[in-house]
């Protein structure tokens, strides 16, 4: 049987302030870009482009 310091407020009972703009994680990572792909950061868009099939226009 656990008894409760009737002055003290349990975890369940505080107030959390979530109006801080606190960053906790990135929103990218590293290995997660061109580069920790191993690519050229440019891209091939614009060769993509170029070559789509006639079908596609």
């Amino acid at each position: 049987m656990s008894t409760r310091d009737p002055g003290r407020r349990g975890d369940d009972d505080r107030t959390v302030d979530l109006s801080d703009d606190m960053v906790v994680l990135p929103e990218q990572t590293a290995d997660d870009t061109d580069r920790g792909w191993g690519e050229s950061a440019g891209g091939n868009d614009e060769r993509l482009l170029a070559e789509r099939p006639p079908h596609w226009d």
